[in-house]
């Protein structure tokens, strides 16, 4: 079935994949940088917004400010800096409606399959609307479904599940009606979703229990930004929200640098502001003194330091140990301790997804990804027209999803302006592989071997530095690395790449 047929055009110049933050994001950038362009967006949900509209567990909120993980074009105007799931849902809504954006998407449509023609030079995707599935073709895909695998968690075994009376619940699928008023609440994890839910869910009558195997660094951050505030008090809407996220940037850098470079400070900074909020230094050497270096796993944060002072106040506490089997009415820990629960949250990760779920083929043939190395953080060696939006792992993701987008648009225009249809980033030497994300984080180590690799020099390695990757897109003269691609013959096999380069 075609998809005029499911109320889809058959053919557009650009696809972007996900209405969340960075789809939305990509289809501004389209529409102000490629006026001339056709795009649409895809959404497999029913509604925009992403992990801010999937998302529900109590306090659901930003990791980063939300100066730089808001949009460079669309001034951030709420109060707080560390911001809460609705207000970022409405703020994706608010922006998607301002532009114009909410009339190129397309919901309830999944794409399970993208194919390229090595002969017509162009995509074809399947997608799935409820039964049906259909076909349409474009000539660019630009991925902005994120790397989590929506519709499965990280759940690791645990022994006994099954004896465990009460609830047992993954904050990715948070059910509406369940009431932890006044019960025994244990959360197995220690990452910033289990950091998000212990202050919220503590209460005078909900002692909340965080139940890590090991240390994670925590840092308590202000819930607003004084700076910023003066700022916007003083100067036009845009020029401070764009002075802000600059500030923003310059020190996330630099935080990030120093806990690096300088990591035994970073370590005594965290652990003596720890130390003054508890009052308890011997807690603090136990259970927020971390073996690894700050930032080598993403670095969580407590706004108002709200996560130390639910732990203060005695309505929360933390456990380290490991899981030895669950019972009746808790779980029995490795050191013997049983700890009694009437829910159990397991705030134990996420799995990470290659391009969203979906795996595109050349002319057929699935693409070997482990034998890929990424370009420039955005398009992949060895596939044309074709790439994906991925955030940085020590800053907002938002920072380089725009840049992305702004890639993106770079290249179709240069490939309009030199009468190309289509374009492959090819290396021009072999090259070491690197793993694309270098956090150590579990979520991260069990599935980063399914991503193409990064490398060791421009354009191949993958940076975490806003200001340089901003610096490079601008200087960025797609040299040989950038090929065009000619039609195949029928009879012949794989692509046709000239000797040439892009920029020639």
């Amino acid at each position: 079935m075609s998809a005029s047929e499911g109320g889809l055009p058959e053919h557009v110049d650009v696809v972007v994949v996900g209405a969340g933050l960075s789809g939305v994001g990509a289809g501004y950038r389209l529409q102000t940088e490629c006026p001339e362009r056709s795009y649409l967006i895809l959404e497999a949900r029913g509604e925009l917004g992403g992990t801010w509209d999937l998302f529900r567990y109590p306090g659901i909120r930003s990791d980063s400010d939300m100066f730089t993980l808001g949009y460079a074009f669309k001034p951030w105007r709420d109060a707080k800096s560390i911001a809460d799931g609705p207000a970022i849902l409405r703020y994706i809504h608010e922006t998607a409606s301002e532009f114009g954006i909410d009339d190129r998407i397309v919901y309830g449509t999944k794409v399970v399959g993208a194919d390229w023609s090595s002969t017509e030079l162009r995509w074809t995707l399947t997608v799935q609307q409820g039964d049906r599935a259909l076909s349409m073709t474009c000539d660019f895909v630009y991925l902005c479904a994120g790397y989590y695998d929506y519709d499965q968690a990280y759940t690791p075994f645990f022994p006994r599940e099954d004896d465990f009376a009460g609830p047992i619940v993954h904050p990715q699928f948070w059910p509406d009606d369940l009431d932890y008023v006044g019960k025994r609440v244990v959360i197995i994890g220690s990452g910033a979703t289990a950091v998000t839910l212990v202050p919220s869910m503590a209460s005078a009558s909900t002692h909340v229990t965080m139940l890590q195997r090991s240390p994670t660094w925590i840092s308590a951050v202000p819930s607003r930004d004084a700076r910023a505030d003066w700022l916007r008090r003083r100067l036009p809407e845009g020029l401070a929200h764009h002075v802000v996220r600059a500030k923003n940037v310059v020190f996330n850098i630099g935080f990030y640098q120093f806990c690096q470079r300088l990591s035994s400070r970073a370590r005594r900074l965290l652990t003596d502001q720890a130390t003054r909020i508890l009052g308890d230094e011997a807690m603090v050497a136990e259970h927020f003194t971390p073996a690894y270096r700050p930032w080598d796993q993403r670095l969580c944060a407590a706004p108002g330091a709200d996560f130390f002072k639910a732990i203060k106040s005695g309505h929360a506490d933390v456990v380290t140990d490991t899981v030895a089997e669950f019972v009746t009415d808790g779980i029995r820990l490795t050191s013997g301790r049983v700890l009694p629960a009437d829910i159990i949250v397991t705030a134990t990760g996420l799995k990470l997804r290659t391009f969203g779920g979906i795996g595109p083929t050349i002319d057929g043939e699935a693409v070997e990804f482990a034998d890929e190395f990424v370009w420039n953080g955005a398009m992949v060696s060895g596939i044309p027209n074709f790439a994906f939006c991925v955030g940085y792992t020590n800053a907002s993701g938002t920072l380089r999803a725009d840049l992305s987008s702004r890639l993106v648009c770079r290249v179709l225009n240069r490939t309009r302006d030199k009468r190309i249809r289509a374009v492959v980033p090819r290396p021009t030497e072999s090259m070491a592989p690197r793993p694309l994300f270098g956090l150590t984080s579990g979520y991260v180590q069990r599935s980063v071997a399914e991503f193409p690799n990064q490398s060791t020099k421009s354009p191949w390695r993958t940076r975490q530095n806003y200001l340089l990757d901003a610096l490079a897109l601008r200087i960025n003269n797609f040299d040989s690395t950038l090929r065009p691609v000619t039609p195949a013959s029928r009879s012949a096999d794989g692509l046709q790449v000239t000797q040439t380069g892009f920029s020639q």
